[in-house]
């Protein structure tokens, strides 16, 4: 949402692409053009007072278009409630439309370019991630970052920073922390059933395989083994034949897996980042008294696990919870992404937890709370209360509460008051 700032950093970017590709001299000039996709932003979309968000993904777009982007994507406005509608996706599609056919900003190339802030910005930008990009260069290239967990963290402590300035007030958020409605306008949301969607999807692959030529899949599954085991040919040229043959994505995945093995991220969080925004704040200093009179009672902190289930794949939003919670005392795990909910039940038991956390970004909730809890039930942890927060609509509340869900934290949620809630919640659960 800082407007020049997006505008800048796209320009910077551009620079900085020109001087890292010209080292190579490019045969073509064309290889000195850095072409861009961006996509407007998820976490400013507010679920209070949604409609805010059509202005800010307005914004934003008009940043990304004034910045020199070659592709865009708009968010719609009831992302931050669930996934969008018809009617949202068209409003998000059609601010591209407005941008591009009515406001005459696509007539003119860099129409920033000489604005004195504008290109301080970018020299700015340019030269602060010049040092970064030397820093990765001498890890050992961005690979080795990666492995390392470097990029990860800086972004989650930027984003735990960003956090904690949104809950004390320090940043504005109109309809969240200034300007808030008494009573908030119901919206109509997507509501996805899952259980046809899982039906309907087993349907398809086992009608695939009855229909598929079967000697030609497993002929273009073994050389693509093969390949991967010896380290000759081209294992994407090789998997793109699998797939014409109808191999799935699955089968593809596994055949390529008995030589390389299957990823496990080594899960890192932060300590402090969160917490420092607090130094002196009264009110967060008895949040904390709170936690360690609770350890005092109990011989222990109150102990939360954090868990991503199913298909999805954001976790920034758990690691600034996780973050957060560590600093106001409670002891924190994170669990990997892509748990099943046996998977999770089994780390909250081994983990002896109090309390588990379900992060939901993908409109999974529905099926796999439920299965949590029932998870729990099975390993004899039914003391183990289950929370959830993230994407999920007021309207799926009720549902969640029935399925054994003793509290639910939507975006926008202030963390400290959070965490009197769950912790409120641990102590009536010991006194039942």
């Amino acid at each position: 949402m800082n407007f020049f700032m997006e505008v800048a950093k796209l320009r910077a970017a551009r620079f900085l692409w020109h001087k890292i590709m010209s080292e190579f001299n490019p045969k073509s000039e064309k290889s000195l053009m850095l072409r861009t996709h961006c996509q407007t932003s998820g976490v400013s979309l507010q679920a209070q007072d949604p409609y805010n968000n059509i202005v800010r993904t307005a914004y934003e777009a008009m940043s990304a278009v004034l910045g020199g982007t070659q592709s865009l994507h708009t968010n719609a406005f009831d992302e931050a409630i669930a996934l969008p509608t018809d009617f949202s996706a068209r409003i998000a599609r059609n601010t591209q439309l407005i941008l591009q056919n009515e406001t005459g900003v696509t007539n003119v190339v860099d129409p920033l370019a000489g604005s004195y802030y504008v290109e301080k910005l970018t020299s700015d930008l340019a030269e602060e991630a010049w040092k970064i990009i030397e820093e990765v260069d001498a890890m050992g290239g961005m690979t080795k970052a990666v492995a390392s967990g470097m990029p990860k963290l800086r972004i989650e402590e930027a984003a735990a920073r960003r956090q904690a300035a949104v809950d004390r007030g320090d940043d504005v958020i109109v309809g969240l922390n200034k300007f808030r409605l008494e009573v908030e306008d119901e919206i109509d949301i997507l509501d996805v059933d899952n259980v046809a969607v899982r039906e309907s999807q087993v349907t398809r692959l086992a009608d695939i395989r009855a229909k598929r030529d079967q000697a030609a899949c497993n002929a273009a599954l073994l050389k693509l083994e093969e390949a991967a085991a010896s380290g000759m040919g081209n294992l994407l040229e090789i998997a793109i034949v699998a797939a014409r043959a109808r191999a799935t994505v699955g089968e593809i995945s596994m055949a390529m897996e008995k030589t390389f093995g299957r990823h496990r991220a080594e899960v890192k969080t932060l300590a402090g980042v969160y917490g420092a925004a607090y130094e002196g704040d009264e009110g967060f200093a008895a949040i904390q008294k709170s936690v360690e009179d609770f350890a005092t009672e109990e011989g222990r902190r109150p102990r939360m696990l954090v868990v991503k289930m199913g298909q999805d794949g954001h976790d920034r939003g758990a690691k600034v919870i996780a973050t957060a919670f560590a600093d106001i005392g409670f002891d924190v795990d994170v669990g990997p992404l892509f748990q099943t909910p046996q998977e999770a039940a089994q780390d909250a038991v081994d983990n002896d937890v109090h309390v588990v956390g379900i992060s939901s970004q993908a409109a999974g909730h529905k099926t796999l709370a439920p299965k949590l809890v029932e998870a729990l039930k099975a390993a004899g942890a039914e003391d183990i209360i289950v929370i959830c927060g993230g994407v999920i609509p007021q309207q799926d509340y009720d549902f969640l509460f029935k399925a054994g869900v003793k509290a639910i934290f939507g975006p926008g949620t202030n963390i400290p008051e959070a965490a009197q809630d769950i912790l409120r919640i641990i102590r009536e659960a010991k006194a039942e």
